[in-house]
């Protein structure tokens, strides 16, 4: 997982869900692909997507329940998981937030 990102192109409004309390800011590459970088305060949220995504924890820790899955997984910063398209999952987002970078996996 690197660090920093060259040769993008930032989109100034903020992207706003649950009253504030996760915010991110979509990056666009030459490629046109696209990633988004956010916080999520501690909280509990369910979140729809249309293509896959990968979720990258770059700071906290959370607890994902994915479509169908029966059981909650932690990740901490450093791992990662990825959430297929067209599908909800559920976070719990613990004391101190979740630091994240999603890649849209077209």
């Amino acid at each position: 997982m690197s660090d920093t990102f060259d040769n993008i192109t930032i989109v100034k409004k903020a992207n706003v869900y649950f009253d504030g309390k996760v915010t991110s800011r979509t990056i666009v590459f030459a490629d046109g692909s696209k990633k988004t970088l956010g916080f999520m305060q501690a909280g509990d949220y369910e979140f729809g997507t249309e293509a896959p995504e990968l979720m990258e924890m770059l700071g906290g820790e959370m607890d994902v329940k994915l479509a169908g899955a029966d059981e909650w997984i932690t990740y901490t910063a450093g791992q990662s998981f990825n959430v297929p398209g067209s599908s909800k999952f559920a976070l719990k987002v613990k004391a101190g937030g979740a630091d994240y970078c999603c890649s849209y996996l077209v």
